[in-house]
């Protein structure tokens, strides 16, 4: 299914719709996709707080805003999945990341 919206998202950038939501992002700019991603993060965080449908809900808004901007960027599912692949496995130490405060 991602990968279905991924290349709908992409013809769209390639073949304009008229009265598209998804082109009016691109008409608008990467400002304007940075804006939506940083709302809907921002959504899923207080949708976690409250109810499942509400998260569900709002983190499709986010998945589909993350993919308007990858669009946007030029930067393939494959290349994520590719950079997904290069971690599977690898153990991460907690005592080498900065802790939250440290941000």
């Amino acid at each position: 299914m991602i990968e279905a919206l991924y290349k709908e998202i992409l013809a769209r950038k390639e073949h304009p719709k008229e009265g598209s939501y998804t082109n009016y992002l691109f008409e608008k700019g990467l400002d304007k996709i940075l804006k939506k991603v940083g709302e809907e993060s921002t959504e899923v965080i207080i949708a976690a707080k409250n109810d499942q449908a509400e998260l569900i809900a709002e983190t499709s808004d986010l998945v589909y805003h993350m993919l308007v901007l990858l669009v946007e960027r030029d930067i393939s599912l494959e290349e994520i999945i590719a950079e997904l692949a290069k971690r599977e496995g690898k153990l991460s130490k907690t005592k080498e990341r900065k802790q939250i405060d440290e941000l």
